[in-house]
């Protein structure tokens, strides 16, 4: 399977569906479409080039939540996610695993079970997520129920009705409660820029958030 370009010493070193992987004298490696081993130049740019998307989608792969918010989880769903999670595509070695995994705080344990010693983080959905609508000691409760048992993120969602009614003391206080209730989790929130109506309103929301506490 080994090739070598005739002018310079480029060396095929694997082969997947359409693609192959080549070094050159240097050391460097990349992917090139088969059938490109016709101009050298054309082949080492085509290395330099391969090298950072490779890098540039390793590095995506690694800012991903592996995601599932449905009334239909199962602890077997869950579990099955958090395999993928660590297991993108085993037939490419030496990609990276996901950032993290997002459930409900009721899957949380499930999660953490699956995911043992694994550096995939676990996030969880709170604060009556997606709607918002509930009392705060219910949004404090489900908050703290996810973290006591291993979420190391909370995604909350804040009150928009409240927000666009103009009570934005009250969205402040209530994010800044949550974060509290974090402990050392993270607090990501989410504002629902597409029930905001404006981007002024986006700016606004966004200002309180970082202000209030939000990782």
């Amino acid at each position: 399977m080994k090739e070598r370009s005739k002018n310079f010493p480029i060396e095929i070193i694997d082969e997947f569906d359409l693609w192959r992987k080549v070094s050159d004298h240097e050391g460097n490696t990349g992917w090139i479409k088969k059938g490109l081993l016709k101009g050298d130049r054309y082949v080492l740019t085509g290395i330099k080039k391969n090298e950072a998307k490779q890098q540039g989608l390793h590095m995506v792969l690694n800012m991903i939540d592996l995601t599932t918010l449905e009334g239909k989880d199962t602890p077997g769903k869950v579990q099955q996610m958090c395999y993928k999670a660590q297991h993108l595509h085993d037939s490419l070695p030496g990609l990276p695993t996901v950032a993290a995994v997002c459930v409900y705080p009721s899957m949380v344990a499930v999660a953490k079970k699956a995911l043992g010693n694994s550096s995939v983080k676990i996030a969880s959905v709170s604060t009556a997520f997606p709607s918002g609508q509930s009392t705060r000691a219910i949004k404090l409760a489900d908050t703290k129920f996810a973290v006591d048992h291993g979420a190391d993120e909370i995604d909350m969602v804040i009150s928009r009705g409240k927000f666009l009614e103009g009570e934005y003391s009250f969205v402040f206080d209530e994010i800044a409660a949550i974060k509290e209730a974090c402990g050392k989790a993270r607090l990501k929130v989410i504002l629902e820029t597409g029930e905001l109506c404006t981007l002024d309103h986006v700016r606004m929301a966004s200002d309180i958030a970082i202000h209030a506490g939000a990782d």
